[in-house]
């Protein structure tokens, strides 16, 4: 769980979800984070040799950000790369700038081709669903990073990046297709990815638990509900001292 999420103004007026007080403050900041890091993260040109000191520090902290945590010091990311600690701040002013390059990277490599074909795509339906797949794939295998930056209230500026513009897109043809309900806007879209993104803050690392929720708000953007079952259902790791299991469902 994310120690910093308290640290967010206004997070006390948060609701609890299901024992689990940050989940929505996160997921609303992580959204923000994954659409506007690009302008954050913006580099001149690197010599050979810096450009490789950037691609293993960058290495090295998803590495470390998955094996100890959003907490790990920059000493340790840097020993893990391989550099002294003076290339690490050289390249990166502090850690925050470190996980928005890390981040930016993941998604330019990840996320990006998945948007290019689903612009593509004759169905913008189908290709919307792709972009969400790859946007949880995303945000679940490097979750420790979003913690990290939660509870910047400046990274909720710069919400203009390429991928919610090609959502956009892919929205306003999915409508005039008739795949897509008409009512829907783009601000309902932002919510319903930041609720999806908070989910991977009520899943074990490296679950693909996202995938029943996705699946849920594909049934409620579609004009016709797909006649599918729902991915398989996984309980919430349980908090201290509350009970999870729903009626009807496994424990």
């Amino acid at each position: 769980m994310c120690p910093r999420a308290a640290a967010w103004p206004g997070a006390g007026r948060l609701r609890h979800i299901s024992g689990y007080p940050e989940v929505t403050m996160v997921a609303a900041v992580s959204v923000v984070t994954l659409f506007g890091m690009s302008l954050a993260v913006a580099r001149k040109p690197l010599r050979a040799d810096a450009a490789r000191n950037v691609d293993k520090i960058i290495t090295a902290a998803r590495q470390c950000f998955r094996e100890f945590g959003p907490e790990v010091p920059l000493q340790t990311i840097a020993t893990t790369a391989g550099v002294g600690p003076a290339t690490l701040f050289r390249n990166f002013a502090d850690k925050e700038e470190l996980v928005l390059a890390a981040l930016n990277r993941q998604l330019r490599l990840t996320v990006d081709p998945v948007m290019d074909g689903a612009l593509a795509d004759i169905d913008a339906a189908a290709g919307m669903l792709r972009v969400l797949e790859a946007l949880m794939a995303a945000a679940s295998d490097d979750a420790n990073l979003l913690c990290a930056v939660a509870g910047r209230r400046e990274l909720l500026t710069g919400i203009t990046g390429s991928l919610m513009e090609s959502m956009g897109v892919l929205l306003v043809r999915g409508q005039g297709q008739g795949s897509l309900r008409p009512d829907i806007s783009m601000t309902d879209m932002f919510r319903l990815l930041a609720m999806l993104i908070g989910v991977v803050d009520t899943m074990e690392p490296g679950s693909d638990a996202w995938r029943r929720p996705l699946a849920l708000v594909e049934d409620a953007i579609r004009t016709v509900r797909p006649s599918r079952p729902l991915p398989v259902f996984v309980p919430v790791p349980a908090a201290p001292g509350f009970t999870t299991t729903t009626p009807g469902q496994p424990g």
